[in-house]
């Protein structure tokens, strides 16, 4: 079985305001949770569409409460019109983050 290997210095990053991190998107799912990686970005499933930015506040959301931190500590920096999205979160290391992430397994698709 092959093994596959995660490169998190290209998914997680040092912010100046916190910690950097790349999200793939799919919205409309049946719920809302991250659920592993995804080529080069950790994956999120949400429950919202992406209309009138319910899709960007469900993941932030998401991504706060799986962190640990309040809603307004997670914001979107780029990728607002897209499924590929770079997250800001304030609060946390980059050390504390890639600790958070390592239980996340690789995803297809």
């Amino acid at each position: 079985m092959n093994q596959i290997t995660i490169d998190l210095k290209k998914i997680v990053r040092l912010n100046k305001k916190g910690v950097e991190i790349n999200f793939q998107v799919l919205a409309r799912s049946s719920q809302s949770k991250i659920v592993g990686f995804h080529n080069d970005a950790v994956k999120v499933k949400l429950n919202k569409p992406p209309v009138d930015g319910q899709a960007n506040a469900e993941c932030c959301r998401v991504v706060a409460k799986y962190f640990g931190v309040s809603k307004k500590r997670v914001s979107v920096l780029s990728g607002t019109t897209s499924p590929k999205k770079t997250l800001l979160i304030e609060g946390k290391s980059v050390s504390e983050v890639i600790k958070m992430l390592g239980s996340l397994k690789v995803v297809n698709g």
